[in-house]
């Protein structure tokens, strides 16, 4: 794979930037020369040029690319902003203050980038609403269209979101497990650690006593997650606390799903008024019967949201559930059928679908 690259001449930069990249366990390439820069400069992952070689970068006419950053020593130094921006670099930033932030995109350009993968939170608009059946089967959905996939549960009084694919017995790491983590995580590290069940990674909560899970231990598993997935999906509560507002705020698309009920519908309203505020992108998703003949358009018009779905009723979709079976394995059932509408509109059409 291309390596990062680093473009300078000054060897006090050089020798920082290579600490910075062995802290980071990554391979970079050197070059001390602008005009020697062509081949790498396109193909590398990420470049961090020296402020020494700005005016020679522009000289030589180098294409402007993303993933750029200037790297700079003296803070009084006022031009530098403006020969960053000709040579159209997206970070300017100063040594030794910058390290922390430096090591984390060297390992991040090595792994992929962080946006790599895109991440759905899904929220029940009450109690019983179904978000956690809706997240397992999007979760498994994505994996046979064949992405990699990650569930998360982000609930920690909900007993478990591995007991709904049967795997409470499958090893690897929990919730609390993770609990003590400072730093960055090793994107890969992570989902080789973590449940697989079916071809699904799984983070869950296990059945022991609730703990807490700092918000930064929550960021940076969103942030591996993205960096090693497809597809990050995560089953929230509906109290909104500072780890669910976390997922929210880095989330995609945020799935509401509320119950064709009256009731239901008034108790969501208040839930998407909050959701709304940390997320950029809320959605609704209406699950059936109803028993007053309220249909899906409606309760979106009453909320103020785009109906992104709707769940027909399902009748086995209990009793499976009940006996070990993960929700939405049957290829045309109303649950898989709307978790294909929903992956195609966040990820685009599947291959096959494609070609039909």
């Amino acid at each position: 794979m291309p390596r990062p690259l680093l473009m300078t001449a000054d060897p006090d930069v050089l020798d920082d930037l290579l600490r910075l990249a062995a802290t980071a366990g990554v391979e970079v390439e050197v070059v001390q020369e602008a005009g020697a820069a062509r081949r790498a400069w396109t193909a590398a992952p990420w470049v961090l040029l020296g402020a020494d070689l700005l005016e020679a970068a522009v000289a030589t006419g180098l294409p402007r690319r993303a993933g750029l950053a200037v790297i700079g020593t003296d803070l009084d130094d006022a031009g530098i902003w403006r020969r960053a921006v000709t040579v159209g670099a997206e970070h300017v930033v100063f040594l030794p203050d910058a390290e922390a932030w430096l090591v984390g995109r060297l390992a991040d350009a090595a792994e992929g980038s962080v946006d790599s993968g895109r991440l759905v939170a899904v929220v029940g608009g009450r109690g019983g609403a179904g978000a956690t059946t809706l997240s397992v089967a999007l979760a498994l959905s994505a994996v046979r269209r064949g992405c990699r996939a990650l569930l998360v549960d982000g609930d920690p009084l909900g007993g478990g979101i591995d007991l709904v694919l049967g795997g409470e017995d499958v090893t690897g790491l929990r919730w609390p497990d993770l609990g003590d983590t400072n730093g960055r995580m090793p994107a890969q590290a992570l989902r080789d650690a973590l449940p697989c069940v079916g071809g699904l990674s799984v983070l869950s909560w296990d059945r022991g006593d609730p703990t807490t899970v700092p918000t930064h231990v929550v960021a940076a598993v969103l942030s591996a997650a993205r960096r090693s997935t497809d597809l990050v999906v995560v089953d929230l509560p509906r109290t909104l606390d500072d780890q669910a507002r976390e997922v929210l705020a880095a989330a995609d698309r945020v799935l509401l799903v509320v119950p064709a009920e009256l009731r239901a519908a008034a108790g969501a309203a208040r839930l998407a008024s909050r959701a709304a505020l940390l997320c950029s992108d809320l959605g609704l998703v209406v699950r059936g019967p109803s028993p007053g003949g309220l249909t899906g358009e409606q309760i979106a018009t009453w909320l103020g949201l785009p109906l992104l779905g709707e769940l027909r009723p399902e009748p086995a979709l209990e009793q499976a559930l009940e006996r070990g079976d993960a929700p939405g394995r049957q290829a045309r059932s109303p649950l898989a059928r709307l978790c294909r509408t929903l992956l195609d509109d966040l990820l685009g059409p599947a291959a096959g679908q494609e070609a039909a």
